[in-house]
């Protein structure tokens, strides 16, 4: 009868293998370039992972490549490099960098970036399609647009069985078959749908812990940090898609979780403040960004990234095996939508986590690199205020270009924020001194 994990086995137990499984990806990667393998650029939102994987095709993510040029403080490296041979520094900082990653021979601090066979992505930034135009002039590859429907009208999708969905559905698998056909061009391999299963399975099982993960953040004092942990879930959900290393991740995870929300082991010394963060996080100065609100008690419950910078995974959905062209559509079209919507009409999502989550309040992060998820913020963040009593903080920095990231004045807008937060906590404090009698901030461990 094998043993059960100790807690200083399981707790830290989830960023020990995500970094862990980092490492192996991107030696996989440079393994996979070394013995000319194909490998597949693709995008976090609409990966199609599970279906390349069919094919033995590698997926590369330049998103998360880049992003780690900037946690790993080399990102201005990466940047000057790109502007010097001719790119605006108005633009999305994660395209330089791997623009300039790519004038390097694919030099990355971690490994190896390999040349792209293809690349496939979606719609759901409008950066994707012109970003590909790149590598297509680069290395006169084939690209692949997959078309994803968003939703018609700001906060009602339309779901199965309703018409118009199953039109969007019927479309998005058309595409797909497309692209079956292209991949079989591409590798010389024929089609194997039960690979597909297999790997869709694996999907499932990391989709419905991620799902879990997130529900169990209720808890009171939550069992992660959604700006620092959540990366690395994220990052975990992404690359290993549709992989056994992915699935066996999500379990021990929901594992690890599910102990520290039934013993009330918080991610933080006093989670004094519960936040929700909009945006992106400040990658240059990761670290630090972090520390800044962590001082002060404040823990990141729930975050607006969780949601967009997952693909859509933070759902939950489950593919059916039964049907699995037809649900991959599903599942695309589902996800990629939801994470549109994250971006661009996240305002009710915001309203309805406030209350679950016990959020004390709210941080609207812009970033000069991506318009995408910051235009409109302010007005956002406007919406949100006069439907939920809540203070809340705008800030501004980047997530790559630590050339307009302002430590100081960060630093100053946080402190003042925490100073308000403190002060609403003592007036409430002084207005209701038996707050466990009424339920406020009462969480239970997640169920």
């Amino acid at each position: 009868m094998s043993e059960q994990p100790s807690s200083n086995d399981l707790v830290g137990r989830g960023a020990r293998e995500g970094a862990r499984l980092f490492r192996d990806w991107f030696q996989e990667l440079t393994q996979a370039g070394e013995r000319g393998e194909p490998a597949a650029y693709v995008f976090v939102m609409g990966s199609m992972s599970e279906l390349l994987r069919t094919f033995g095709i590698h997926t590369v993510f330049p998103e998360v490549n880049s992003l780690q040029t900037a946690v790993r403080r080399v990102a201005h490296e990466y940047l000057a490099e790109a502007e010097d041979y001719g790119y605006s520094p108005d633009i999305c900082g994660y395209v330089k960098a791997d623009v300039a990653m790519q004038l390097k021979g694919g030099q990355h601090p971690m490994g190896r970036i390999p040349r792209p066979t293809l690349a496939v992505f979606t719609n759901g930034c409008n950066t994707y399609i012109k970003w590909a135009e790149i590598w297509e002039r680069m290395y006169h590859v084939p690209i692949f647009t997959l078309d994803v429907p968003g939703t018609r009208t700001p906060g009602r999708p339309t779901w199965p069985p309703d018409a118009d969905f199953e039109d969007d559905r019927r479309y998005v698998e058309k595409q797909i078959r497309e692209l079956i056909t292209l991949c079989e061009q591409v590798t010389g391999r024929k089609f194997d749908i039960d690979k597909l299963r297999e790997s869709m399975h694996h999907t499932n099982v990391m989709s419905a812990g991620l799902q879990r993960a997130l529900e169990m953040n209720r808890s009171v004092p939550a069992v992660f940090n959604s700006l620092t942990d959540g990366t690395v879930f994220l990052g975990v959900n992404n690359c290993f898609r549709g992989t056994p290393e992915g699935s066996a991740y999500f379990q021990d995870l929901v594992e690890e979780l599910e102990y520290k929300s039934a013993h009330r082991l918080g991610t933080t010394k006093n989670e004094d403040y519960r936040l929700l963060l909009v945006g992106v996080p400040c990658y240059p100065i990761f670290r630090r960004f972090g520390e800044m609100f962590s001082q002060w008690g404040g823990n990141f419950v729930i975050s607006t990234y969780l949601w967009f910078a997952g693909g859509g995974a933070s759902l939950g959905f489950q593919y059916d095996l039964r049907r699995p062209l037809e649900s991959l559509a599903e599942g695309v079209l589902i996800s990629v939508r939801h994470s549109m919507d994250a971006m661009f009409s996240q305002e009710q999502m915001l309203v309805d986590m406030v209350q679950p989550f016990h959020v004390d309040g709210l941080v609207f992060h812009a970033i000069k690199s991506c318009r995408t998820t910051s235009t409109g913020l302010a007005d956002s963040r406007r919406w949100v205020m006069e439907r939920a009593d809540l203070p809340s903080l705008y800030i501004e920095s980047d997530m790559m270009d630590k050339r307009v990231v302002s430590e100081a004045q960060l630093r100053n807008r946080i402190d003042a924020f925490f100073e308000g937060l403190a002060t609403r906590k003592h007036a409430q404090a002084a207005a209701n001194p038996h707050p466990a009698a009424t339920g406020q901030h009462a969480g239970t461990p997640g169920n």
